[in-house]
């Protein structure tokens, strides 16, 4: 049995601040864990064993980028009350709720709060 050499072994040594910085790519802009790994020629799923490596390494944490902004929603009667709207307009953002449990609600910041105040109930009585 004859056995043919079609080219090299592809083997590339990745630092951990390599890796790092491709994990954190993925979402800037939209980006997709697909987008980032054909960007890089990786798999996918190489991106997500290094993330799982990365994480029990304790360098890198799904929170690490998070944003929390505080919640003025007065409260009347255990009911809020909704606030006049705001004279410049921002562009909506992308929120993530995690509330107990392990569940999380995702919603545009622009909700309306006393909405937000019914879902989160519904979410969390169910």
């Amino acid at each position: 049995m004859r056995g043919e050499i079609l080219g090299l072994e592809r083997r590339r040594f990745w630092r951990d601040e390599d890796k790092l910085e491709i994990v954190m790519s993925v979402g800037i802009d939209g980006a997709t864990v697909t987008q980032v790994a054909q960007r890089h020629e990786v798999t996918r799923q190489q991106i997500y064993a290094w993330r799982h490596d990365l994480k029990k390494k304790g360098l890198w944490s799904p929170d690490a980028g998070a944003l929390f902004f505080p919640l003025n929603m007065p409260v009347a009667a255990g009911m809020p009350v909704a606030q006049a709207p705001v004279a410049e307009a921002r562009p909506p953002v992308a929120v993530e709720l995690r509330l107990r449990g392990g569940r999380s609600l995702h919603f545009e910041s622009t909700i309306d709060p006393a909405a937000l105040s019914v879902l989160i109930r519904a979410v969390d009585a169910a």
